[in-house]
């Protein structure tokens, strides 16, 4: 999956860094090393490497939004 600024994903069960439970997180920016993002019940932003963020989109911990998704959340 090709990563880009704007992305949503629903934020399942088991992602170790919900520290603020949040239910959604937004891509803000994407380098080829790392991703930006923000949580949705956070005023901060969290940087992850590139690679682990495609981790925990594999591992089904984070599930991209789709727009019929995000009109009824």
């Amino acid at each position: 999956m090709k990563l880009h600024k704007d992305m949503q994903f629903k934020i399942k069960e088991g992602f170790m860094a919900n520290l603020h439970s949040s239910d959604t997180l937004t891509i803000l920016e994407v380098t080829p090393s790392s991703v930006v993002i923000q949580m949705n019940k956070s005023n901060g932003r969290g940087v992850f490497p590139y690679e682990s963020f495609e981790y925990w989109v594999k591992r089904g911990l984070l599930a991209q939004m789709n727009d019929h998704h995000k009109r009824t959340s």
